[in-house]
């Protein structure tokens, strides 16, 4: 017979595993697999062809990151790339520097909202959360280099390929609070 505490414990995991699924969690999905995706629940407003070319942008861009290859990576931005103060140059030299010091570095996208309207749009927006995930090579340990919520990226298509141009609109009021900058993607 099972004790009380027993039966708290099986009652607690049993709970713990239907409020993730609830959520549309996965144990079995590990958080950093270089994985793009679209949400279940996303807002589209876009037609396929365009979702699929801008999904297969984010890929290649994985997949660069994946054979470390920075001039691969940087094809994913645009020439006028501009995010805060930071240009294409600028975020050549910290993919350098994290290229550097981490190893099997991936990163994770999960968008909820893809917006780029006509047939053969120009420009689209992308709502995104995600991660961004390395191996110290100092240390070995497995460590998030960066994370967003619902960061809105801007891309443009530029001879029918998608590249980030940057994030819309003016850096949010931060009343003075350092923000650590998403350039990544």
């Amino acid at each position: 017979m099972k004790s009380l505490s027993s039966r708290v414990q099986t009652v607690a995991v049993v709970l713990m595993g239907f409020t993730l699924w609830v959520q549309g969690c996965s144990l079995s999905e590990l958080p950093d697999l270089g994985r793009i995706d679209v949400d279940s629940r996303a807002v589209i407003k876009a037609n396929d062809e365009t979702v699929g070319d801008i999904l297969a942008a984010f890929h290649r861009g994985e997949a660069a990151l994946h054979a470390r290859d920075l001039d691969a990576l940087m094809q994913l931005y645009a020439q006028d790339y501009h995010y805060r103060d930071l240009t294409k140059g600028d975020v050549r030299k910290i993919w350098e520097n994290l290229f550097a010091h981490y190893s099997q570095i991936s990163s994770t996208h999960v968008f909820s909202k893809i917006v780029a309207d006509g047939p053969k749009p120009s420009t689209a927006m992308i709502t995104c959360t995600g991660r961004l995930w390395g191996t110290s090579k100092e240390s070995g340990e497995r460590v998030i280099l960066d994370s967003w919520f619902f960061e809105v990226h801007h891309l443009v298509s530029d001879d029918g390929t998608w590249r980030v141009r940057g994030i819309p609109g003016e850096p949010p009021d931060t009343l003075g609070i350092p923000v650590t900058p998403h350039p990544f993607f």
